[in-house]
């Protein structure tokens, strides 16, 4: 599944593609792709008919457009928003006018303007969708059902002082918490284990033992991996994840982590290893991430 930096990556590409354009059409391909909207494929096109886009917003994994009246100026908000999930197939593409239909097209959304185009929402798993939601005006039209939503760490509003204390009350391991998504959103497997190892924190650490230092130093690396990884456009291991341009990224090539099991650390030489974690995979080094003691688990 996309995380942060993939996320964010997609956002820039709506932000200067997609943002401020009218909608002449929407078609719905695949009733699965709007299964989050209730009311409905017909409904979900019929809304955003003759609508307005304003500037592209993303909360952890969660990407939205507010959506306006055409005749507003101020597009920002008009009380709901088109939400974007992306799943673990999910693509967002502007496509030129002509562009031949993707395999897994599963809805179309058609500008007005003269340069035409459409934006394209391709699923292939069909794990992601579209759907439409009520806005909070008074968080930047945060759509209601990601309320619930953690900030990320490269948001401004990232409370380091707030998540720290919310690690020492929780009974469970430094990587769980990355992954949880109420206490720090955007985080994923990828990158959980790239920050940890950079941190040196074994993955099932237990989050009560952290010092202010150690959590400020693991907040720091997460940051400094994704700001690595949007400078490569993502991560793609396949051609699931694109940008809306159709396009990989290239942050593979400089994992230190993940994937790498039986290469050497990059930082001390010890061969990597990995192993099972919640039906996924968790790779450490075994000489700089020690495991906590019995008696710390």
């Amino acid at each position: 599944m996309p995380e942060l930096p993939e996320v964010e990556v997609v956002r820039r590409g709506l932000d200067r593609w997609a943002s401020g354009r009218t909608i002449a059409a929407a078609e719905v391909l695949h009733p699965r792709a709007v299964r989050r909207h209730p009311a409905g494929p017909l409904d979900f096109a019929a809304r955003l008919t003759g609508r307005r886009l304003g500037p592209a917003r993303r909360r952890g994994k969660y990407l939205w457009l507010p959506v306006g009246d055409a005749a507003d100026t101020d597009t920002a908000d008009d009380g709901f928003a088109l939400l974007a999930h992306l799943g673990m197939s999910g693509q967002l593409l502007i496509q030129p006018p002509g562009t031949p239909d993707e395999r897994h097209l599963r809805i179309r959304v058609a500008f007005e303007d003269a340069d035409g185009g459409e934006l394209r929402f391709v699923d292939q798993r069909t794990f992601g969708g579209l759907s439409l939601h009520p806005g909070d005006t008074a968080a930047e039209g945060l759509p209601d059902v990601i309320a619930h939503i953690a900030r990320d760490p490269l948001d401004p509003a990232f409370d380091e002082a707030v998540f720290h204390a919310a690690l020492r009350r929780r009974r469970t391991t430094v990587k769980r918490a990355l992954l949880d998504q109420s206490l720090i959103s955007g985080v994923g497997n990828i990158y959980a284990d790239e920050a940890l190892w950079r941190a040196r924190l074994h993955y099932e650490r237990p989050t009560a033992t952290l010092t202010r230092k150690q959590t400020a130093e693991l907040v720091g690396h997460v940051r400094d991996v994704m700001n690595a990884a949007l400078a490569e456009g993502g991560t793609s291991f396949d051609s699931l994840y694109v940008n809306v341009n159709g396009e990989s990224g290239y942050f593979a090539r400089a994992l230190d982590a993940y994937g790498r099991e039986d290469e050497p650390c990059r930082r001390c030489g010890a061969p990597m290893r990995r192993s099972p974690w919640m039906n996924r995979s968790s790779y450490y080094c075994p000489r700089c991430q020690r495991p906590p003691r019995p008696s710390a688990r």
